[in-house]
């Protein structure tokens, strides 16, 4: 591990001359030897303590104790006109759910950052609960260091429902009321054909038949990231992802423009992530499209029609009786 580590002090004292680099190593040790205000953009998943193979199962105190430390660093290396944006999801014990940005609001606040929206990230599969509702969605936090932020509103415009609607009274009375590039999206978007205005941010999961899927097991798509970069970042800023796993938020940022580093403990990432990198540049890796819809079944498919053996059942007879 010490070899894997010592890139990471000549490239800060270099000034990254590369544009994007993945870095295996432990992420506060590594974080804690950056310079103050580096990075425009934190953007990041961490681990959420639920015992998968990267990370050991804690008690939800102990879990958010190391996570402060992490953050505090994270704070200190996040420039003042910059955003941190932190999905999470749940952490579960014994059955009782933990949400965990829940927990990390005040961890943020009291690291003195402003919450700007709470994101809500929907996906159509997953786990079936047999004691709960399935969960079906997480949540990105984005905070901000100041009042002075980055925020490209043009990037993520959407298109006007009535764009020629005009002002009806008043000193402006007759002209168009409406912004010409499209007008503000709500802070919960559905991702569907690009239409960030409707309410929920709806990008499927990273599962067995999703184009970007690897070995990782709890991968994001990196149209999520997207979303992030285009509106809280600028060309040639630099983008942290301090838990990259696959590095999606680093293939985010170079294809857009951005510069970025990514760090995960696990070399077995580290290497898909180089290798998903290259495809990158090279014009080979598989994505999803940030503005492809959201596969539905046609009613001729077989698996979409109800199987004969529920037809016969009473209970569904009951349920069409109604």
């Amino acid at each position: 591990m010490k070899k894997a580590e010592e890139p990471i002090v000549e490239l800060i004292k270099e000034l990254y001359p590369a544009n994007y680099e993945m870095i295996a190593s432990d992420t506060f040790e590594t974080v804690s030897k950056i310079e103050d205000g580096k990075f425009d953009l934190v953007m990041t998943s961490p681990p959420y303590n639920i015992g998968k193979e990267y990370e050991v199962k804690q008690s939800i105190e102990q879990y958010l104790k190391t996570q402060d430390k992490i953050i505090e660093q994270l704070v200190r290396v996040t420039s003042n006109r910059g955003s941190i944006c932190w999905q999470v999801g749940n952490y579960v014990d014994k059955g009782e759910i933990f949400p965990l940005d829940i927990y990390y609001y005040s961890i943020f606040k009291k690291y003195g950052l402003k919450l700007r929206n709470r994101i809500i990230w929907h996906f159509g599969h997953g786990l079936h609960a047999s004691n709960r509702f399935s969960g079906r969605y997480e949540t990105i936090l984005w905070f901000t260091k100041t009042d002075n932020y980055i925020f490209n509103l043009d990037d993520v415009r959407v298109p006007s429902k009535y764009p020629g609607k005009r002002h009806f009274k008043g000193p402006k009375k007759g002209q168009l009321s409406g912004n010409p590039k499209g007008k503000n999206p709500s802070d919960i978007w559905e991702i569907v054909l690009r239409d960030w205005e409707r309410e929920l941010w709806n990008i499927p999961n990273v599962k067995s038949n999703h184009p970007e899927k690897s070995e990782h097991p709890c991968q994001y798509p990196v149209e999520l990231v997207e979303r992030c970069i285009l509106a809280l970042t600028d060309k040639d800023s630099w983008v942290l992802d301090p838990f990259a796993g696959v590095g999606s938020t680093l293939i985010a940022a170079i294809k857009n423009d951005r510069n970025a580093i990514g760090i995960d403990r696990e070399e077995k990432y580290i290497k898909i992530a180089k290798e998903r990198l290259e495809d990158l540049k090279k014009g080979k890796l598989k994505l999803r499209p940030i503005n492809k819809p959201i596969h539905k079944p046609k009613s001729t498919d077989k698996i979409s029609r109800f199987p004969k053996e529920w037809q016969q059942s009473s209970l569904f007879k009951h349920k069409n009786e109604k």
